[in-house]
């Protein structure tokens, strides 16, 4: 995109833009975990800290938001704050984005926003908590993420820990091969389920090593292959969920959802709402731990994939 376009309509923090001006390691975070994944203050203390941890690899945090119609790659502290504590910011995705921009209105970013905004300012990875998929009874509902779309169309590398355990992982995985999206875990052949390191099924590949993702990343482009990667980045074991007792509270919010007639976009606020509730909050431990060992890996893969 063109410079002065790109101004019409993106405010890039000056941190974020010399570092990617000098070649530096950039990590892109989404905002919607911040203004719908958890309550104030502890939304925003988590932010600071997934922040501080990309820090610590030797990389920069870019969180992405939307304030007044103003696409922002890299938020100030009175930013993050207002992302926090502000109650009319939408959840933007991907067909939101130009109507949130033209009415100039506040909104986080999903994980497909995010990669756009990520990808108009040159930024490769991107950390975020897990990916969006396809929901359980999608053959009747169609209900699919657009995530899934979006990582078959742009050049971004996404470190998660898994798909959320709310949804269909193995109809998620196929749909992704069918999409032709590199799925590969870090340290481990199994593919995560979010709350838990185990899913029953298995990644394309196993990979161990920040070099070994970012050599495949400067491939994959280099031949002009559209499209980004998913890493699977397991929770540590020692901090994920009991394996019963999430799937509990799992199915038991599925079936509140279903009576209530919770759909679309409403749907995962709603189910990681109720998980919490149902398993005493335990869930939402899990879920911090699991961005925050999602920004170490993904800090040192921003930082490989720059030395090359």
């Amino acid at each position: 995109m063109k410079k002065e376009i790109l101004n019409q309509y993106v405010d890039i923090h000056p941190e974020v833009q010399e570092a990617l001006r000098n070649n530096k390691a950039v990590v892109a975070l989404e905002s919607t975990i911040i203004s719908h994944g958890m309550p104030y203050p502890q939304n925003v203390e988590t932010a600071r800290n997934v922040e501080n941890i990309v820090r610590d690899q030797g990389a920069i945090p870019a969180t992405i938001g939307i304030i007044e119609g103003r696409i922002k790659i890299g938020l100030t502290e009175d930013e993050l704050e207002f992302m926090g504590k502000e109650k009319d910011i939408l959840k933007v995705s991907r067909r939101d984005l130009p109507i949130v921009i033209s009415k100039k209105l506040n909104g986080a970013t999903t994980v497909a926003t995010t990669m756009i905004c990520a990808d108009l300012a040159g930024i490769k990875v991107f950390v975020t908590g897990g990916i969006g998929g396809v929901h359980k009874g999608a053959e009747v509902t169609f209900d699919i993420s657009a995530d899934l779309t979006e990582l078959a169309n742009t050049d971004v590398t996404v470190i998660c820990a898994g798909v959320k355990s709310i949804l269909d992982i193995g109809l998620t995985l196929e749909y992704l091969e069918t999409l032709g999206v590199p799925v590969l875990s870090y340290q481990t052949s199994e593919f995560p389920a979010f709350y838990t390191s185990k899913s029953g099924f298995q990644s394309d590949y196993r990979v161990d090593t920040p070099e070994e993702i970012a050599n495949a990343m400067k491939a994959k482009w280099d031949l002009e292959i559209k499209g980004g990667m998913v890493i699977g980045n397991p929770v540590p074991e020692h901090l994920g969920m009991d394996v019963a007792v999430i799937n509990k509270a799992i199915k038991d919010a599925l079936a509140e959802a279903k009576v209530l007639g919770i759909k679309g976009k409403e749907t995962t606020p709603f189910l990681l709402s109720k998980i919490k509730d149902n398993t005493g909050g335990d869930s939402l431990v899990s879920n911090i731990e699991l961005v925050y060992n999602n920004a170490k890996v993904g800090g040192q893969i921003a930082v490989a994939y720059s030395k090359l």
